[in-house]
């Protein structure tokens, strides 16, 4: 899926992916470890909605970035010809 040259573009996607998916992990971590035995239920939910929904749109971000950011070499020796 990402083979070819890596532009700068997959490099902050990938960044911006693993900044995500460690974001997400921790929410959901402290929503099951800290907030589980208090089981207070849909008011933890309720303002942790926004940053969770938001770390998945950044991941798909993430995607989209590093699947642009590939150059195939067939693309990579058109450039050089037209130059």
């Amino acid at each position: 899926m990402f083979e070819g040259k890596k532009t700068s573009v997959f490099w902050i996607g990938l960044l911006v992916l693993m900044l995500a998916s460690v974001i997400l992990f921790s929410l959901l971590w402290y929503v099951m470890v800290v907030f589980a035995p208090l089981n207070i239920g849909s008011y933890t939910w309720k303002y942790l909605t926004p940053p969770v929904a938001g770390s998945i749109v950044f991941i798909l971000i993430g995607f989209y970035m590093m699947k642009s950011g590939t150059k195939k070499e067939e693309e990579e020796n058109i450039q050089l010809l037209n130059k």
